[in-house]
């Protein structure tokens, strides 16, 4: 088994929290990060935007990928929500094992 980052976007912060203790409530992500605030400049439906958004950092078990990001885009108010998974390729192995073990038992999906 091995541990990704989910990197997500949201338009606030109040969201992101919502999704991130949702998320580690059900065993799907060991933990969340929330950087507060970025700009984000993006084409959608055919006009060059820009806005400040928040960023969530999830990590979870490689296995969980498609699980969390169907369980984020039910979560989640924009209509086509960024959530990218970035590998882990090494790292303090105690931490990464302790992952391993927030993640092992998700709650039964529905």
């Amino acid at each position: 088994m091995s541990a990704v980052f989910l990197y997500v976007t949201a338009p606030h912060k109040d969201l992101a929290e919502h999704i991130a203790l949702q998320l580690v409530d059900e065993g799907l992500v060991a933990c969340a990060n929330i950087f507060p605030k970025m700009i984000s400049i993006y084409r959608w439906k055919d006009k060059v935007q820009e806005g400040e958004e928040v960023v969530l950092i999830l990590k979870t078990r490689t296995e969980l990928i498609e699980r969390t990001s169907t369980r984020v885009k039910e979560l989640h108010s924009y209509e086509c929500p960024c959530v990218v998974a970035l590998p882990i390729v090494g790292g303090n192995g105690d931490f990464l094992q302790w992952i391993q073990e927030q993640t092992a038992s998700p709650t039964p999906m529905k």
